[in-house]
């Protein structure tokens, strides 16, 4: 039986043109000058004092205020840390794959966008950045508009992110307004019924951006579409500044959070968690299994910052710390290893032309170093030991296993709740990550495409390995981020009611018994595998020649791609034991010898799953808005008096509702 799959068929391979065009070497370069100078200035505001900066020229009436502190300054480093080896990977991607020049200038544009939201210190220099930032990212997505999947995609994107936006604006416009200040600093003295007002607004704003359930739909569209380097920006940088919008306005500026607040992000984030690995899980296109496993992670970070206020709420004050810690390294350990995947599926894409992992195969082969490189990221996507994520969920696990006991019957029902979601996350995302890299880069080529696939170019493999080397330092010695991560812990938490997670060689937690040590782990790892090594060096060389014979393959010839495990295959039993979650559309056709209907020719079994809440919750709504428009359109009379009519009511609405 042939499992087979019906995706979005991969955009055609591009071959290599316009290679001497200087437009490629200076656009990298200029977003990897970009990003390094975010990195620069994010440093600043973790460990220096910088004055604040105005420029009243940029923005008329406003101006653009900068402020950099701790907590914004974590984050453009992180933003500026992920386009550094962005921008060294696009100078081969761009030649490769053929970018027009307005992508290659947008880019950097984009890169600067997104640093100037933590850097804001003004409402209007927030809304400005992330407005230009969401332009920006959707010119990016566009670059291939000629086809109608990156037209859709963009559409959907555009669409959802104005809405978040149009949020964002109302929640902090009414935030001005009751403070008759437009500094981000005055927000806290909100009454206590706007601030809820606030809070459900902005969080469900910023919360589109982070790609949290149900406002997730944009991520699986739009990254697959984007140029590679686009969706590791956008995947690995772009959507930490919607975790950074919740972390500013809803956990900073409005005051101690509400028991609510943190309730709604830690079931918000569950469900995110769960739902993005499982549709990882069903996914054959690589770049959309990789955007379901940003949803998957951004829930991760998003129910440990719920559960951090729960914890600070009941008064394991040293357990939030723990919490806040994880969410932190969380955000940097995503930024590297989901940075690395998309580059490195980049890389697949410019030398096979596809995203199908059912048609890919046999990379390991003819792709040596992107191979290596991707397992590197599966590895910490999957929260496996020696993996950029397993310190940081296991820092989350013990926040919540012992600070979720003796606190009140709430957070004893909360957590062993939240360690279960975190639990069966992890055991399904190594089966996701298993999946992408066990079948797109092992085995037998299943395409023409994939057995004459070639290794990416150096400065393609130079920005990955870039990125691999941040994984392998998040993993294996976290402690070099330690000073980052307690520069944003005290200003989220209340840094005089508990100390901070010791981050040395062995990571020892603040007031709980937990310790590990990824640093004596890999050590202890590395020798038993030199060891092993010289042990089968030493007995070969006592043993004669071997003999090499046919493989024995049961009577039959030689194995063939067509007996391999496909993508949908492996995960068909994962597809059956949460149907009732994913609703699948399976087909089953089976075709007969014409000398006898009782006699099987071939069997090929096709099945797709789509997201259902874009079904069951975007769909109705598309059809309502679609009603209207249709109502609205026959409004259009073309009368200049009836518009006049209308505009002036409007205007008097508008009048009455501000009075």
């Amino acid at each position: 039986m042939t499992a087979l799959a019906t995706t979005t068929p991969s955009p055609p391979h591009r071959r290599d043109r316009g290679g001497g065009s200087p437009g490629p070497a200076i656009s990298g370069t200029a977003t990897a000058a970009v990003g390094a100078l975010g990195l620069w200035a994010g440093l600043l505001g973790m460990f220096g004092h910088p004055a604040p900066m105005r420029i009243d020229w940029l923005l008329p009436l406003a101006g653009v205020q900068i402020t950099l502190d701790p907590l914004g300054g974590f984050f453009m480093a992180l933003t500026g840390a992920v386009a550094v080896p962005v921008g060294l990977y696009t100078v081969g991607y761009a030649r490769r794959e053929h970018l027009g020049p307005v992508p290659l200038t947008v880019l950097p544009l984009f890169v600067a966008a997104m640093l100037l939201v933590p850097a804001a210190g003004t409402v209007t220099t927030l809304l400005y950045g992330w407005e230009l930032m969401a332009v920006a990212s959707l010119v990016l997505v566009l670059t291939e508009h000629r086809r109608a999947e990156v037209r859709s995609a963009a559409l959907f994107y555009a669409v959802m992110t104005q809405l978040g936006f149009l949020m964002i604006l109302v929640g902090l416009m009414i935030a001005v307004a009751i403070t008759g200040s437009d500094r981000l600093t005055d927000l806290s003295a909100l009454p206590p019924g706007v601030r809820n007002i606030v809070f459900v607004l902005t969080v469900t704003g910023f919360g589109s951006k982070a790609g949290l359930l149900p406002l997730h739909a944009w991520l699986p569209r739009a990254h697959p579409e984007a140029p590679s380097p686009v969706s590791a920006l956008m995947s690995a940088a772009m959507v930490n500044l919607g975790i950074y919008g919740i972390v500013r306005v809803d956990l900073h500026l409005l005051g101690t959070p509400e028991y609510w607040w943190g309730l709604l992000l830690v079931v918000a984030g569950a469900l995110s968690a769960l739902y993005g690995v499982l549709q990882a899980t069903v996914a054959v296109d690589l770049k959309r299994l990789l955007a379901y496993s940003t949803t998957e992670n951004m829930g991760v970070i998003s129910l440990a910052l719920g559960a951090s206020i729960l914890l600070r709420d009941a008064g394991a004050d040293s357990a939030a710390v723990v919490a806040v810690t994880a969410a932190a390294l969380h955000l940097i350990a995503h930024a590297a290893f989901k940075c690395l995947a998309f580059l490195g599926a980049g890389s697949v894409l410019a030398a096979t032309g596809l995203r199908d992992l059912d048609r890919l195969g046999g990379l390991a082969h003819r792709m040596p170093a992107t191979t290596a490189l991707f397992g590197i990221a599966a590895l910490g996507a999957s929260g496996l030991p020696l993996g950029a994520g397993f310190v940081s969920e296991w820092l989350l696990l013990q926040a919540l296993v012992h600070g979720g006991s003796g606190h009140g019957p709430t957070l004893a029902l909360v957590a062993p709740l939240a360690v279960g979601a975190i639990a069966l996350t992890t055991g399904l995302g190594v089966a996701a990550m298993v999946k992408a890299f066990g079948i797109g880069f092992l085995a037998r080529a299943r395409s023409t495409a994939a057995a004459g696939a070639a290794e990416a170019g150096p400065a393609m493999v130079t920005g990955m390995a870039l990125a691999a080397a941040a994984c392998m330092c998040v993993a294996v010695v976290p402690a070099i981020v330690a000073p980052a991560l307690a520069a944003m812990v005290g200003q989220v938490t209340a840094p005089d009611t508990a100390t901070m997670v010791d981050f040395a060689t062995t990571i020892r937690l603040p007031g709980l018994p937990g310790s590990i040590s990824p640093t004596w782990l890999a050590l202890t790892l590395a020798a038993a595998v030199a060891a092993s090594a010289a042990t089968l060096a030493w007995r070969s060389r006592r043993r004669p020649a071997p003999v090499e014979l046919p493989l024995w393959a049961c009577g039959a010839a030689e194995l063939t791609p067509r007996m391999e495990y496909t993508a949908t295959s492996f995960a068909e039993p994962l597809q059956r034991v949460f149907h009732d979650v994913l609703r699948p559309d399976t087909d089953i056709e089976i075709s007969h010898h014409v000398e006898s209907r009782y006699m099987v020719e071939s069997i090929s079994y096709r099945s797709r799953v789509s997201d259902a809440i874009e079904r069951k919750v975007y769909a109705p709504v598309i059809a309502a808005v679609s009603a209207l428009a249709e109502l609205a359109r026959r409004a259009h009379t073309g009368s200049v008096h009836l518009y006049l009519t209308l505009g002036a009511l409007g205007v008097l609405v508008v009048m009455v509702v501000s009075r």
